[in-house]
C-alpha cells in the first residue's frame, strides 16, 4: 500500500498533468507544448502533421518516438502517453498491422490524445486506457516494444513499473525510458516542493 508522501505526490501530479490538458497556453511548473516538443528534437516537418490536441499539451522529456527503434507490425505500449503525441507518431512508425496501445493515468490528457487518433485517422491502431503504471491494464507478454518517456521521477513505485514492464513485453522485446536526472544534489532531499518534483 502507497505511503501518505506518495499518495500526496500522486495527487499533485495528477493534478498538475490534468491541468496542462485542460489549458496547455497557461503557466505550469513544466514545460509543455510544441517549443518543448522541437527543443527536445522532435522534427518541425512531423509535429506540423500532428492534431493541435497533442501538440499544444505534450509534456515528455526526449523525442523516444522519433529515436526508438520501432520495427513495422510492432505492438507498442506507450507508457504515460499523456496527450498522445508519441502514440501518433508509433502508429504511423507500426503501420496498419501493428498496434500502440497508450496508458495514462489522466483522463484529461486522454481525452486528447483519443482526439489526436481520431484527427489523424488511427483509431484503427491506437487505443487508450486509463491505468497506473505500476499495475499495467494489460496481459503478460503482450507488447514487443515499451516506451516511457519521463514518468519515474514523478512516481516513487519504480520498482513495481519495472517490475510491470517486465510481464507486458515479450521475451525478446525492447523498453526505452528516458527520464530527466539530477546533475547534483538537492539541499533538503527529505522535502520537494511541487515545483522541485517537475524542475
Amino acid at each position: 500500500m502507497p505511503d501518505h508522501g506518495s499518495l500526496q505526490l500522486r495527487d499533485a501530479v495528477h493534478t498538475a498533468y490534468s491541468a496542462a490538458a485542460e489549458q496547455p497556453a497557461q503557466k505550469h511548473a513544466f514545460p509543455v507544448g510544441r517549443l518543448l516538443a522541437e527543443r527536445l528534437g522532435y522534427p518541425a516537418d512531423v509535429l506540423d502533421t500532428l492534431p493541435l490536441a497533442a501538440v499544444e499539451a505534450f509534456a515528455g522529456v526526449s523525442n523516444l518516438a522519433v529515436s526508438a527503434m520501432i520495427p513495422a507490425g510492432a505492438h507498442v505500449l506507450d507508457l504515460g502517453c499523456g496527450a498522445g503525441l508519441d502514440s501518433v507518431i508509433l502508429a504511423g512508425r507500426v503501420g496498419p498491422t501493428g498496434r500502440v496501445v497508450g496508458i495514462d493515468f489522466s483522463e484529461a490528457m486522454l481525452t486528447r490524445a483519443r482526439q489526436a487518433a481520431t484527427a489523424s485517422g488511427y483509431n484503427a491502431i491506437v487505443s487508450f486506457r486509463c491505468g497506473d503504471a505500476e499495475h499495467l491494464p494489460l496481459d503478460g507478454a503482450s507488447v514487443d516494444v515499451a516506451l516511457v518517456n519521463g514518468i519515474f521521477n514523478l512516481n516513487p513505485a519504480r520498482g513495481e513499473i519495472f517490475r510491470e514492464l517486465a510481464r507486458v513485453v515479450r521475451q525478446g522485446g525492447h523498453v526505452y525510458v528516458a527520464e530527466l536526472v539530477l546533475q547534483e544534489a538537492v539541499s533538503k532531499p527529505d522535502h520537494f516542493t511541487e515545483a522541485e518534483w517537475f524542475a
